[in-house]
């Protein structure tokens, strides 16, 4: 796989040392962290846990889109999950422009029109977070009972500051 050839010669090291776990598909702690793409952040780490203790979402701007809510029922009703936590960041390029700034800029750097495809831009984080939050509050699918919360990750200084 022309292009790959650091990943699978790392995972050949990987597989050297591997230790098959007892970890199951299970959320052991019944968590689920919807988080961005940045890799600034280790959510895990984050919060204390470990491989098998939450699970893991993400998109660019840690938004609660359709396919978050879809995976989000699957993970309440299957996977133990009970408490889910919506964690955006400090210094997220979703933050940095409108809807139109994003677009033009895909366009000056690559050529590609990227106006059919909502990005979703935040204007307001905490803002965005309520919308968030909101959205899955009100989703009539999860399973009942969950606990869901909101918190914003400091790039620059590693604190998780909680939102209601």
């Amino acid at each position: 796989m022309k292009g790959f050839e650091d990943i699978f010669t790392a995972n050949a090291q990987y597989v050297q040392d591997f230790q098959s776990s007892a970890l199951t598909g299970q959320a052991a702690r019944g968590l689920a962290i919807i988080t961005c793409i940045d890799s600034r952040i280790a959510p895990l780490a984050i919060m204390g846990m470990q491989p098998g203790d939450a699970k893991i979402i993400r998109n660019a701007g840690a938004r609660v889109t359709d396919d978050v809510l879809r995976t989000l029922v699957l993970a309440t009703h299957l996977l133990n999950v009970s408490r889910i936590l919506v964690m955006p960041h400090t210094d997220c390029r979703m933050a940095s422009g409108t809807e139109a700034e994003i677009h033009a800029a895909i366009l000056e750097k690559s050529g590609v029109d990227t106006r059919s495809v909502e990005i979703r831009t935040v204007r307001d984080p905490l803002e965005a977070l309520e919308i968030d939050l909101d959205r899955i509050r009100s989703f009539p699918l999860l399973a009942t009972n969950i606990k869901v919360a909101g918190a914003i990750f400091n790039v620059a200084t590693g604190e998780l500051r909680s939102f209601a």
